[in-house]
């Protein structure tokens, strides 16, 4: 082929079959692919295409940076170097980290022990009287409650069965 660098393709003949595709080596070099043949695919304009696919990651790094870590504050002492570094390690683990598609959920391995100060004097907002929640903010509460429950950020206690 005239028009392209040395990459070679081997496909068996039943894959080609299954997947309807046709490879034509006639004046215009093209394939076909599905079973309406009309819709013809210049190998030349697919080579073009392959090595967008490798500039595309520089482009998903670039928009990873802008959309991602707009809001985060890396340290200016960083020589430029080393902030490319970091910038590559938070790229390529990028899964490790929550962003706003994804749910919070209960971390394994990370707990951490929380004291709660019940000794008197109490702080100002124990020392309100109980009241009644309205039906609707309950409702929320509930729903709330069983949302952190499903996502194992909060479990029910021995103590307090209503919970």
């Amino acid at each position: 082929m005239d028009n392209c660098t040395s990459q070679n393709i081997i496909l068996g003949n039943d894959y080609l079959n299954i997947y309807c595709i046709d490879i034509n080596n006639h004046k215009d070099r093209y394939f076909t692919i599905g079973e309406n043949k009309r819709q013809k695919f210049a190998f030349s304009n697919i080579l073009k295409q392959i090595s967008l696919v490798y500039s595309k990651k520089d482009t998903y790094k670039e928009e990873f940076v802008t959309n991602q870590l707009v809001e985060a504050q890396i340290n200016p002492s960083l020589s430029p170097k080393m902030r490319h570094e970091l910038i590559d390690v938070l790229y390529t683990y990028n899964n490790a980290f929550v962003s706003d598609n994804e749910q919070l959920g209960a971390i394994k391995g990370h707990e951490v022990d929380i004291t709660l100060n019940i000794d008197s004097p109490y702080p100002p907002v124990l020392r309100r009287p109980v009241y009644p929640a309205s039906p609707r903010a309950r409702e929320a509460l509930e729903k709330n409650i069983q949302e952190l429950i499903q996502l194992g950020v909060l479990r029910k206690g021995n103590h307090n069965k209503e919970v």
